[in-house]
């Protein structure tokens, strides 16, 4: 079986506090995007697990542990003893760029091997176990705009739909590791709710939706200020760092040309529609 795991990105992001556990209160939207990595699981005398694409960081042929795809498979393993397969993933969204891509991959592989081998596991039982492999996979299980709360795997629905909008994201080529981002921002609770400012107009969003982690990365990465700044000047009505970073990008009514400044980075461009 091939499949498809999409990016998502922030729409907003505020870092509310430090928790006792060393994680993080935030509040933001999740929003899928059709940049897709391509996964395959087929059937295999014992289990193997390849990549091709970007290189990943760790998954080479004698370490591969480590991979969200890999241990997707064991998590189920150990509660259901799985037959063998062979996970092939083809990497196109980029890594450390505020995407969620390798949390995508081990949630479509979780829904894979759930069809696959009909365990049954109905969508609560399947974001628990995504929790289990990172704090927004749980997201990819349905796949669907929510407002995030808690460490970003806390859902509230929310009635956001920006079907029809055209989005450029940009990618510099420049991986921030989240240990890092985070490492940098100054949590505070905002004096309004995101999910107030969200609800109002896409064009009243540049003066009120924040991600927090500009103020702290853009005056340690010069160039994410500069992407940005560009992105409005090609015609955004709202720009934005995804998650974490690195990744930049805008939202527009109507398609727009790549800005010859945008040539040496990895751009992805398409139109929104929700993904399921």
């Amino acid at each position: 079986m091939i499949i498809f795991p999409n990016a998502k990105i922030n729409l907003g992001l505020r870092i509310i506090e430090k928790r006792p556990d060393g994680f993080h209160n935030l509040q933001s939207c999740f929003y899928p995007v059709g940049w897709n990595d391509v996964l395959e699981i087929i059937p295999a005398e014992t289990f193997q697990f390849s990549s091709s694409g970007l290189p990943i960081p760790g998954d080479d042929s004698t370490n591969v542990t480590n991979n969200l795809c890999v241990r997707a498979y064991k998590l189920l393993n150990a509660d259901f003893d799985l037959p063998p397969v062979h996970i092939h993933l083809h990497k196109v969204v980029p890594i450390g760029a505020g995407l969620g891509g390798g949390s995508a991959d081990a949630a479509f592989a979780l829904r894979v091997l759930n069809e696959r081998f009909s365990l049954g596991l109905h969508v609560d039982a399947l974001e628990n176990y995504a929790r289990q492999l990172g704090s927004d996979c749980a997201f990819f299980v349905q796949n669907k705009p929510v407002y995030c709360l808690e460490k970003g795997d806390v859902f509230e629905p929310i009635a956001i739909d920006l079907t029809g909008f055209h989005i450029m994201l940009v990618y510099p080529n420049l991986a921030i590791s989240t240990a890092e981002a985070y490492a940098r921002v100054r949590p505070h609770l905002p004096e309004t709710p995101l999910r107030t400012h969200l609800l109002a107009p896409v064009e009243t969003w540049r003066e009120t939706v924040r991600n927090d982690f500009e103020d702290s990365l853009f005056p340690a990465y010069p160039v994410l200020a500069h992407i940005k700044q560009q992105l409005y000047e090609a015609g955004a009505i709202y720009a934005s760092m995804s998650g974490s970073g690195s990744t930049l990008y805008g939202l527009f009514h109507a398609p727009v040309e790549t800005p010859n400044q945008f040539s040496a980075y990895r751009v992805w461009k398409g139109r929104l529609q929700t993904v399921n």
